[in-house]
């Protein structure tokens, strides 16, 4: 069983909450707009780290990180990347993809938006963690946290870490 940390979208900001949970977790995965590597080498000093670069990550952030990270988790297929949109609505990006190799697992980023559905022709499982930085419009700064045991993906919840401000 691997206990899976999901976060996104903190354009630079870490701090002590974040890290409290990161440290509870086997895995810490950052679906974009990570901001700075300050998060990322902060994040990876406590437990492997697996990430995308956003839309606001700079050239150093690009190297350091893939747009699209494809990979198992146990025996479940996951595909992260920040921008792609959600079920049955994915982006020009990742349509075919998702449509011609379906993952189990399908994260992004970018909206904010905390939302987790089912893509139920493609039988994928789609989840954005909102947003736990301090930067966009969203109110309520979130994360995900879940288990995955062998090809289950099971105990999700969702972690909210304050207001914004």
């Amino acid at each position: 069983m691997t206990k899976i940390l999901l976060l996104s979208d903190t354009h630079g900001h870490i701090d002590d909450k974040i890290l409290k949970y990161a440290a509870q977790a086997d895995e810490i995965w950052h679906a974009g707009d990570i901001g700075s590597l300050e998060v990322t080498d902060k994040l990876q000093a406590i437990k492997p780290l697996k990430a995308v670069y956003g839309n606001i990550d700079n050239h150093i952030i690009q190297k350091e990180f893939p747009l699209n990270n494809r990979f198992f988790c146990e025996q479940v297929d996951v595909l992260i990347t920040h921008i792609g949109g959600y079920p049955p609505k994915y982006n020009e990006r990742t349509r075919n993809e998702i449509r011609q190799n379906p993952p189990k697992l399908f994260i992004c980023g970018h909206s904010h938006i905390l939302k987790v559905m089912r893509d139920k022709k493609l039988d994928v499982l789609h989840m954005n963690p909102g947003a736990c930085g301090k930067h966009g419009f969203h109110q309520i700064r979130t994360m995900l946290r879940f288990e995955i045991d062998g090809a289950d993906i099971k105990n999700l919840e969702v972690i909210e870490l304050g207001k914004r401000g």
